[in-house]
């Protein structure tokens, strides 16, 4: 085998119950370098470092893994296994204990022993040593939940290094990460690669594999399309290998004709719930119109979430202040409150907030809606399978039927779960909180069309986005929040990156 290969993909097929999740997949990665891996969601990317790290063991799938020199034969329930061997992943939802230290969550498990005992001093000094080597920005002893998600992300590497990790699959690192914690993590990255780790980097965000991957893998359909040199290739050239077709633009041109004001937010300050006498709103003011898709833009901690959720009844305390709909003053004290005057809330986190994983398709697109079919205490059980299976069908969800499980869909699909049931509910306006979040390319353009099918009938779309460039590629108008104020409305035509930035960071 050549030395310079560390892994070694050799045809690997894994079959589940009526799907080929992975068909004749081979992919070279070489020792030390960092190796991007991108496909649609349902490309096969979480199958195979499933079987990389263990979760999938030796026997359920055909061919062969080498690892360095050697055929790896990971055993059932093999996850620590795969990990003394110095391969370790960091999943995209971290996997960390909040009430313990940096310390204890780094070592948990494998604990440093004295007869019995746990040595504490050489447990926080064997991390901090890791911190230190690899300049992770956290401190042994802090506990976990004081810190934020940026740096949670480092201790979740740090867990991973205390192994000697040889191989670091990263899996979604960015996905809830500020632009300051995501250049602290190319950092990390390029410190890792300097000490000998390779690195398997899986992203939705096709700009990171320019800043940081030497070569990148390209699966669809559960197969290797393509291994290329970065240098080599350009974003479009990456989105039509993961589509399998020409894509000529990102965002699709709609027609949209914004009509009236329909929806409007006056002066708008909220309290915290959880801390009262501290505000998370301190005097928002937009309008939105029939039609029309607003873009909401803000850094982390601006208020964006905070502003939607209190509006949709489940989060501040509204203090001053005043919403109008179709010119008429409103409160709403719920969620239930808030559907029925006609606003739907497609939230942040969709496998939290969004779904009952463990229900169907159907349980979940008809859950908010049952009042659409009950009737003397009885559901009309045929009406709610024609409801559902209607929205499905617009919104093209891939799945055998709609009694497969939520947890068992692609990340694409369950957003379009989400924003079936919402709906199915037949909103006025439709507020969407990093809608494409998580999800490939192929789907975020579906989503898109849907957007820009939804306005153009006249419901009014709001539009939280973390990526400037999916604000400017969608909005009619972007209002720009920093530190729990509106701080001002652009009009598309006119707004950049720049001038969105000096606003978000109030500067303007």
């Amino acid at each position: 085998m050549n030395d310079d290969i560390i892994l070694d993909v050799r045809n690997v097929t894994k079959k589940f119950p009526g799907v080929i999740a992975l068909n004749n997949v081979s992919i070279q990665v070489k020792r030390g370098e960092i190796h991007g891996l991108c496909g649609e969601n349902g490309a096969g990317k979480s199958t195979l470092m499933k079987i990389l790290s263990g979760v999938y063991p030796y026997g359920t799938y055909e061919g062969s893994v080498i690892y360095e020199g050697q055929e790896l034969k990971l055993e059932e329930r093999s996850i620590r296994q795969a990990t003394e061997q110095g391969i370790a992943i960091v999943y995209q939802e971290l996997t960390l204990v909040p009430s313990m230290t940096v310390g204890e969550n780094v070592y948990l498990g494998k604990e440093p022993l004295e007869n019995g005992i746990i040595n504490w001093n050489k447990l926080y000094a064997n991390t901090d040593r890791i911190l230190a080597q690899y300049k992770l920005d956290v401190k042994s002893q802090s506990l976990v939940k004081s810190l934020g998600v940026g740096k949670m992300q480092m201790v979740e590497i740090a867990k991973a290094l205390s192994e000697d990790a040889k191989v670091l699959i990263l899996d979604e690192p960015t996905s809830a990460l500020t632009e300051a914690e995501i250049n602290k993590l190319m950092e990390i990255l390029g410190i890792l690669k300097e000490h000998g780790v390779t690195c398997i980097y899986i992203t939705h965000k096709l700009d990171e594999f320019f800043r940081i991957t030497d070569r990148v893998t390209v699966l669809r359909d559960g197969q290797t399309v393509t291994t290329q040199p970065t240098e080599d290739l350009t974003e479009e050239r990456l989105v039509n290998f993961m589509v399998g077709r020409q894509m000529k633009e990102r965002f699709p041109k709609g027609h949209r004709q914004p009509g009236e004001v329909m929806f409007e937010v006056e002066d708008l300050h909220a309290e915290d719930p959880n801390e009262s006498g501290r505000n998370v709103l301190n005097g928002v003011s937009f309008n939105l119109r029939r039609g029309e898709i607003l873009g909401i833009a803000g850094l982390m901690g601006s208020g964006r979430t905070e502003l939607v959720t209190t509006i949709f009844g489940e989060y501040g305390k509204i203090t001053k202040g005043k919403i109008k709909l179709e010119n008429k003053d409103i409160q709403i004290n719920s969620a239930r409150q808030a559907i029925e005057t006609g606003i739907s809330l497609v939230p942040e986190d969709r496998k939290g907030q969004g779904l009952v994983l463990i229900n169907s398709i159907l349980k979940n697109i008809s859950l908010p809606n049952l009042n659409q079919f009950a009737s003397f205490f009885r559901l009309d059980k045929d009406a709610e399978l024609q409801a559902s299976m209607r929205q499905a069908k617009n919104l093209a969800i891939k799945a055998p039927n709609l009694q497969v499980n939520c947890d068992t869909l692609s990340g694409g699909n369950q957003q379009k779960v989400v924003i079936a049931k919402w709906l199915l509910s037949k909103p006025k306006i439709l507020i969407m909180d990093d809608p494409t979040r998580g999800i490939d390319v192929g789907a975020k353009y579906e989503i898109y069309k849907l957007m820009n099918e939804l306005a153009e009938k006249g419901v009014s779309i709001i539009m939280i986005s973390s990526e400037l460039e999916e604000v400017l590629g969608m909005s009619d108008r972007v209002m720009v929040m920093h530190e729990g104020r509106s701080n001002g409305t652009l009009d598309v035509k006119e707004a950049t990156q720049e001038k969105i930035m000096a606003l978000a960071t109030g500067i303007a």
